[in-house]
């Protein structure tokens, strides 16, 4: 790591991956809201940068900067939510399990435990929810300050895979128009963060 680390304690790479977890987190759980676009248009992110990842984010950019609230709610609801069942399930060990008897869920609730997590008494979802388990990364890495190795083995057992696959549906989609663009630039970074924690 390099750099100063900021007033939270946090390496700027770290704060920012931190932040990016949270967006996509925030995107994937409910249609952007006037102020998650706002944000969007107003950012630098991977400014003047070539890298797959910068291409996909300005591409979501692009995409907010013509989107309408009501049209979002619908892409939204029709991908993710859906009367009876949805388009494509956000819930991720949907994408792992192999085997009747796998139960990566429960697994992830004993990891959530440990780290003295809890899914909040508001939130109907279960805790594999692709927003559920991206912000506990963004938890993880802002508020806890946990290792790269405890960070590592989280994502590689609960996100990655799952993450990638899910990505991969929601793309394949035809009723995603924005959302093709967010899960273009999420897989981008999963795969940054994949590679990243490959060198540890």
């Amino acid at each position: 790591m390099t750099g100063q680390a900021n007033d939270s304690g946090l390496q700027p790479e770290d704060a920012a991956r931190a932040e990016l977890y949270g967006l996509i987190a925030r995107l994937f759980y409910a249609r952007p809201d006037e102020g998650v676009l706002g944000g969007l248009l107003h950012s630098n992110a991977f400014e003047g940068s070539g890298q797959p990842i910068a291409l996909a984010w300005r591409d979501l950019v692009e995409a907010g900067r013509t989107a309408y609230p009501v049209m979002l709610e619908n892409e939204h609801t029709e991908l993710f939510v859906g009367t009876g069942r949805a388009e494509v399930t956000p819930y991720l060990t949907h994408y792992t399990i192999k085997y009747a008897t796998d139960n990566p869920l429960v697994e992830l609730r004993q990891q959530l435990i440990h780290w003295g997590m809890a899914r909040r008494e508001d939130a109907h979802e279960p805790e594999d929810h692709i927003a559920g388990v991206c912000e506990t990364m963004r938890f993880a890495i802002a508020v806890q300050h946990r290792s790269d190795e405890e960070q590592k083995a989280f994502f590689e057992r609960f996100l990655y895979r799952g993450g990638m696959a899910f990505c991969d549906a929601v793309s394949a989609s035809p009723k995603a128009v924005f959302y093709r663009r967010v899960a273009v630039f999420a897989r981008a970074f999963l795969e940054l963060e994949h590679e990243a924690f490959g060198m540890l």
